[in-house]
């Protein structure tokens, strides 16, 4: 884990800093908040945060893999995964153009 992960925390702290509510109730509207996103995707809705970015989620089919230690020919399920997509204004946030 880098020195700069950005946790729950500092979300609640950052709230509590520029909106002004009090620390629990800054806790509690981060939890809302991610609680919802994560009950959205599990339902398999998308996200969409305008100049940050959209989760998807995508159904990925079946196929056959491979045990790299014996070689074996063995069947991946179909399964739901989670993609991030950064909009354009959050790459060139990272990109430092802005």
């Amino acid at each position: 884990m880098s020195k700069n992960t950005v946790t729950r925390a500092h979300l609640s702290e950052a709230v509590y800093k520029e909106v002004g509510l009090s620390r629990n109730e800054s806790t509690q509207l981060v939890e809302t908040v991610l609680e919802e996103v994560a009950s959205c995707l599990s339902h398999g809705e998308n996200v969409k945060l305008s100049s940050f970015g959209s989760f998807l989620v995508r159904q990925k089919g079946g196929r056959m893999g491979r045990n790299p230690k014996t070689g074996e020919a063995v069947p991946i399920k179909p399964r739901r995964v989670l993609v991030f997509r950064p909009s354009n204004v959050l790459k060139d946030m990272v990109d430092n153009k802005t």
